[in-house]
């Protein structure tokens, strides 16, 4: 079951992480933006289960696809970069995640596609001009600090134009393929009641 609380959905198991392999990663200092089309299925959500107690959603329930933008940071200077934010961009559910493995939450709010027009759009545009605050609501205020907004302007460009490309060129079954083989369980998440992609 899901906890949900003024429009957000904490659920208790962290993302299903990207596939580097099929993702394109930006660098632009203390954070990262990867971009990768996803496809989310039932064997897709099952290859990542926490475990056999686990009690996630229904089956049948997942069935989704489009691009995901994943904000990556250093926790503090030097640290390995993890994830914070996340833009699934997807056909049928657009949403967007706060990560934090420090307090083990990840919370998602749906977008209203009336409100905020192309989920991508929407997504790019908070990067450009909310970055560290979505940070800090992420609970990486050290790491909001650290963002340089021009640098990443002058990356931006490029993170739209691999998003658009891989909007409209993907290969489905190798998406599918890698998703399958490079299934990673995904941890518990605390202070939650449910399940997520």
């Amino acid at each position: 079951m899901n906890e949900f609380d003024r429009g957000v959905t904490k659920y208790d198991i962290m993302p299903i992480p990207p596939v580097e392999a099929q993702s394109q990663l930006f660098d632009v200092g203390p954070i990262s933006i990867w971009v990768e089309y996803r496809l989310l299925d039932d064997a897709i959500a099952a290859a990542h289960v926490v475990n056999e107690s686990y009690e996630g959603g229904e089956p049948g329930s997942a069935n989704d696809r489009g691009v995901s933008l994943h904000v990556f940071g250093e926790p503090a200077p030097g640290q390995p970069k993890i994830e914070f934010l996340r833009f699934d961009c997807f056909d049928e559910d657009p949403h967007y995640h706060y990560v934090s493995y420090e307090n083990q939450t990840n919370e998602m709010i749906h977008l209203d596609r009336h409100a905020s027009g192309d989920p991508l759009d929407w997504a790019l545009d908070c990067i450009r001009t909310r970055l560290s605050q979505m940070l800090e609501r992420a609970g990486a205020a050290e790491l909001a600090a650290r963002v340089e907004p021009r640098r990443v302007d002058e990356i931006l460009p490029m993170v739209a134009e691999a998003a658009y490309r891989v909007r409209f060129q993907h290969d489905d079954a190798a998406i599918r393929a890698g998703s399958l083989s490079n299934a990673k369980l995904v941890e518990k998440a605390a202070n939650s009641a449910g399940s997520a992609p």
